[in-house]
């Protein structure tokens, strides 16, 4: 174990709507100076910038615009990564500020860049506490949630741990058992079909989110934790292997970085519908998709776009940087001597999901 990834909830950092808890943080962070005596590096996602702003603006519901959502994360975020700096001062520790839009690493330069600051902060011994800018996202671009942010960033930083901790025990079975699942070795549609939304006031996501987030970590072979924040030392006996609630087991062949960026970093600018062969060449055989595989584009896009591939059923079988434009390829599909050659989407630049 190198490296972790803790993901906090607005809710565990706080004792009412924009209210911090500094028993709270104060504990948490005791937990991550022991994390880091052990030699294990941490970085940690921090919701509560628009919470805290909605505490300082007397809200008691999180606003429904986004232009009020990011006023108030404007006046929240100095005050949370003060509070963290606060809370690590007693150790020593130093904090660094990271702030990250969806559109910012979907850019291929961008991500590697965020990659390397993030080396660079650890190599000096700090504590990023990375959040998404949601002073600048709009609903296009944003995360949507820092469950995500956090599976991204375990993904982005190859960490071997992500921790996400908010009010939820776990996976619940509340359709069944009623149960908290211990241990789920892959993450099924019937594993999926288990999630249920929140009724929190300041958080967005719920459980779905955390299990969209458990699916990217695990394949990016991190091993994930979804448990409750409220649990005392909770970052550590989980360090320790300590059954609390539900682990999920990484895959046992992880995704190469290019790769995971293309799947899961992106929002496709089209798509392509593929023929049977084709998705058979793809999926089993490692191939490249060549043109006469296409049976047509949708969606407008250029060259070194990301675009989703589909079979004839509509199920997405990967995502991959397109070589050719949109126009490109329609001009492609209405010459009946389409070389058997025209390559649409090289294999290097394809990851299947």
């Amino acid at each position: 174990m190198n490296r972790i990834v803790i993901k906090l909830g607005t809710g565990i950092l706080t004792k009412g709507v924009g209210e911090t808890d500094p028993e709270k943080i104060a504990r948490m962070c005791a937990q991550i100076a022991e994390v880091r005596r052990r030699g294990i590096e941490v970085l940690v996602v921090s919701s509560g910038a628009i919470g805290m702003g909605m505490g300082i603006l007397k809200m008691t519901r999180r606003p429904k615009t986004l232009a009020k959502q990011q006023a108030c994360a404007a006046i929240g975020q100095s005050q949370l990564i003060q509070v963290w700096q606060d809370g690590f001062r007693p150790y020593g520790i130093t904090v660094g500020q990271i702030l990250l839009t969806h559109e910012g690493l979907a850019l291929r330069d961008r991500y590697v860049n965020a990659k390397a600051t993030i080396e660079q902060m650890l190599a000096y011994g700090v504590v990023p506490i990375i959040n998404e800018n949601d002073t600048i996202s709009t609903y296009e671009i944003r995360f949507g949630n820092n469950d995500l942010l956090g599976a991204m960033v375990a993904s982005l930083s190859d960490a071997d741990q992500l921790q996400i901790l908010s009010t939820a025990p776990g996976l619940v079975d509340l359709d069944g058992t009623g149960q908290t699942i211990p241990v789920v070795k892959a993450i099924t549609p019937e594993v999926a079909a288990m999630a249920k939304d929140t009724n929190s006031p300041t958080a967005v996501g719920g459980m779905q989110s955390k299990i969209q987030a458990a699916q990217l970590a695990t394949e990016s072979g991190c091993t994930t934790y979804i448990a409750s924040g409220a649990e005392e030392n909770i970052v550590l006996r989980l360090l320790d292997g300590e059954e609390i609630g539900t682990r999920f087991e990484p895959v046992s062949a992880p995704i190469a970085s290019k790769k995971r960026w293309l799947a899961y970093f992106q929002r496709p600018s089209g798509s392509l519908v593929i023929d049977d062969g084709a998705a058979k060449a793809l999926t089993e055989k490692g191939r490249s998709l060549l043109a006469p595989g296409v049976v047509r584009s949708e969606g407008n896009f250029d060259r070194g776009d990301v675009v989703d591939v589909t079979n004839t059923a509509g199920i997405v079988v990967a995502r991959g940087q397109s070589s050719l434009s949109s126009a490109e390829i329609a001009q492609l599909l209405a010459d009946k001597t389409t070389p058997q050659n025209a390559e649409v989407i090289h294999r290097d630049s394809l990851a299947l999901l």
